[in-house]
C-alpha cells in the first residue's frame, strides 16, 4: 500500500517509526488569482468555479455528503474530486481534520483557524503577496507547528490551493532549481509551456535575490505555502511531518529548508517526507521523482492506490491522468494503511461508500 520512491532508507525508517501511531491532521487552504487563467487547472470548470473549489473541499472534508450544502464541490472535466478519498480515511479511521485559512477569497463555511492573510495575486505579476502578510503567515506557522506536535505522533500536512502547482513551479524555479517539464497537474497532460511563461514573466518582474526566500514567496508563491513551511520546520523539532501531496509540498519542502538555512533555524530532516498518490509519483506528463531527486534528501512516498477496477467513471478517471491528488489524498491512501492497516480493497470501498452516498443527495455535482 505504501511505495518510497525516493531516499528509500529514510523514507523505510520513517513509516517503521510511525506505524501505528495517531496522526494530527491539518489541511491549509489558500488562493492565487493565478487560479483564474483560462486552461491552467482541471480543479473547477470554470474560472468562477475555481474561486469556490478550496471551500467546498474543507466543507466536505469536515462534513462529507448533506443534503444542504452552502458550497457544492464544484464540477470537473473529469473525475471527482480528491477530498473523497480523504474523506473516507478521515472518517473511516477516526482522525479529525483541522482547517487553517491562509488566504482565500471568502472565509470557510466550517470550523477554521483564520491565519489573517489574503488570497495572492496571479504569479506572472511579480507582486503576489506584501512582504508583511508573507512575513506574518511565516511565523504563525512557526508557531503552530510547534502547539500541533506531540511527541511520538506525526502531522499531516495538506493543502487545497487550485493553481498551486504552479506557484509551486515558481518558488522552486526561483530558488535555484531547472524544474521545467518536471511539474505536475491536475490535467491528464501537464500544461507545461503555460506554466513555465507564467514563472519567467512573474520572476522576470520581480528580479529576486536568490537568497530572499520569504521575498520569493511575496514576488510569485500562495499563501498556503509559507504557513506549512513554517509549521514544517517548527514539527520537526518534536515529531514526524508527512507534507502530503506531490510538487507543491516538494516546493514548500525546499521553501522550508532554505528559509531554515538563511535563518539559521534548527529543524530535524529526518522526521520529513512527502507523501503522494501513485498516479502523481507515476505521472508520465511529468517527473516527479525527478523533482525529488533534484531537490534532494527528501523521501518521496505514495499510497499504491488502484481506481482501475471501480464501477464508477468518476474514479477511474484518475487512471487516466484526470485530477491525481489535492486536500492531502495522496498521504491519506498511504495513511490509511500506515494506521490501521487498510489495504486497496478497504480503501476502494470506503470510497465508492462515500461516492454513493453523495450521488444519492447530489447526483450532478458528484
Amino acid at each position: 500500500m505504501i511505495r518510497v520512491y525516493t531516499q528509500q532508507q529514510q523514507g523505510e525508517r520513517w513509516l517503521q517509526r510511525y506505524r501505528g501511531c495517531a496522526p494530527v491532521f491539518v489541511c491549509v487552504l489558500g488562493f492565487t488569482e493565478t487560479a483564474l487563467l483560462p486552461g491552467i487547472s482541471a480543479a473547477g470548470t470554470t474560472p468562477q468555479a475555481r474561486q469556490y473549489t478550496a471551500i467546498a473541499d474543507a466543507e466536505f472534508l469536515v462534513n462529507g455528503p448533506c443534503p444542504d450544502v452552502q458550497y457544492p464541490l464544484p464540477p470537473l472535466e473529469q473525475g471527482a474530486s480528491p477530498v473523497f478519498i480523504s474523506r473516507a480515511v478521515l472518517n473511516g479511521q477516526q482522525i479529525k481534520p483541522q482547517i487553517f485559512n491562509a488566504g482565500l477569497p471568502i472565509p470557510p463555511s466550517v470550523k477554521h483557524v483564520d491565519l489573517q492573510g489574503q488570497p495572492a495575486r496571479c504569479l506572472s505579476t511579480g507582486t503576489a503577496l506584501p512582504l508583511n502578510i508573507v512575513e506574518a503567515l511565516w511565523q504563525q506557522g512557526l508557531q503552530w507547528g510547534q502547539k500541533l506536535a506531540v511527541p511520538g505522533r506525526y502531522i499531516i500536512c495538506a493543502e487545497c490551493v487550485v493553481g498551486g502547482t504552479t506557484t509551486a513551479q515558481a518558488v522552486v524555479t526561483g530558488l535555484g532549481f531547472l524544474v521545467s517539464g518536471k511539474i505536475n497537474s491536475s490535467h491528464p497532460v501537464c500544461n507545461h509551456a503555460q506554466k513555465q511563461k507564467l514563472v519567467q514573466a512573474g520572476l522576470q518582474v520581480a528580479d529576486l535575490s536568490s537568497s530572499d526566500p520569504i521575498g520569493l514567496v511575496a514576488a510569485v508563491g500562495d499563501p498556503m505555502q509559507i504557513v506549512v513551511a513554517g509549521m514544517m520546520i517548527a514539527a520537526s523539532q518534536t515529531c514526524g511531518v508527512l507534507l502530503a501531496g506531490g510538487t507543491q509540498m516538494l516546493a514548500v519542502y525546499a521553501l522550508a529548508r532554505s528559509i531554515a538555512s538563511s535563518q539559521r533555524i534548527a529543524w530535524n530532516p529526518e522526521q520529513v517526507v512527502v507523501g503522494t498518490t501513485r498516479w502523481v509519483a507515476e505521472d508520465p506528463s511529468g517527473d516527479t521523482v525527478g523533482l525529488a531527486n533534484l531537490i534532494g534528501a527528501v523521501p518521496l512516498l505514495a499510497g499504491q492506490l488502484d481506481f482501475s477496477k471501480s464501477k464508477y467513471p468518476q474514479l477511474r478517471a484518475y487512471e487516466q491522468g484526470y485530477v491525481k491528488e489535492g486536500v492531502g489524498a495522496g498521504g491519506c491512501a498511504a495513511v490509511s494503511h500506515l494506521y490501521k492497516g487498510w489495504h486497496s480493497t478497504e480503501l476502494l470501498s470506503e470510497i465508492e461508500a462515500l461516492l454513493a452516498q453523495q450521488n444519492m443527495m447530489r447526483p450532478s455535482l458528484a
